[in-house]
């Protein structure tokens, strides 16, 4: 079974006297380990694509299921347990909280949880450690670089050891050089962890990470295959 199932997605925003159209009846599926790559150019569909398989924006119509569950089924509560559970994310504007360190920032996603202290200190420390910023833990987000940052966030992304992560556009606010640094990380994660990674860019350079790239053109699917 797949673990992300989009059947015929629909998501359309409400303006003043119309709608305006983000996906138009998309379809796809992605398994488990799998490293897919939604590309396209700004306006495409792919962030809300991203969106809806996260939970974040609800469809307009269509399904969308994640390890079976069907995301509409689900109460607030319960999709947010559920997305703490099982899901990841990391975003191009690396949405650290700035009153917290970055040990804290880390944490964060666990709290949710019943994790004990000392445990969750391990593996908040662990992270850290795999994402080259152990030495950083008592810093404020605002001390570090871009590339730093976003390693902070890849750290939070993983630490609840998720099955599904979810990246929008993960090196757009970083240089070539750091962003590649980015990419290969999230590719070691990938591969060391098994844990699925679904990144949405529009940067071929990007893409070139992915074993499958899955292009979207006004809102649909142009084209699914290998990288």
């Amino acid at each position: 079974m797949a673990l992300i199932e989009v059947e015929e997605a629909v998501k359309e925003y409400p303006l003043e006297k119309t709608v305006a159209p983000a996906l138009g009846g998309v379809s796809c599926s992605v398994g488990g380990g799998e490293r897919v790559c939604l590309m396209g150019p700004s306006g495409s569909g792919k962030s809300t694509l991203l969106n809806v398989i996260g939970g974040i924006d609800k469809l307009t119509g269509g399904r969308v299921r994640i390890d079976g569950r069907d995301l509409a089924g689900l109460s607030d509560s319960a999709l947010s347990a559920f997305r703490n559970r099982t899901m990841g994310f990391v975003f191009q504007s690396f949405n650290l909280i700035p009153v917290l360190s970055v040990f804290e920032n880390v944490e964060y996603p666990l709290l949710l949880g019943s994790m004990g202290r000392r445990e969750r200190k391990e593996r908040v420390m662990e992270l850290l450690a795999r994402v080259g910023l152990a030495d950083f833990a008592a810093r404020g987000p605002e001390k570090l670089s871009g590339g730093q940052r976003q390693r902070v966030a890849i750290a939070r992304a993983l630490v609840t050891g998720p099955r599904l992560v979810l990246a929008d556009e993960p090196t757009a606010a970083l240089d070539h050089a750091t962003g590649a640094a980015v990419m290969k990380l999230m590719v070691e994660m990938n591969e060391k962890a098994g844990a699925t990674l679904v990144f949405a860019t529009h940067d071929p350079a990007v893409s070139a990470y992915a074993g499958r790239i899955i292009r979207m053109m006004d809102g649909r699917i142009v084209s699914d295959g290998p990288a």
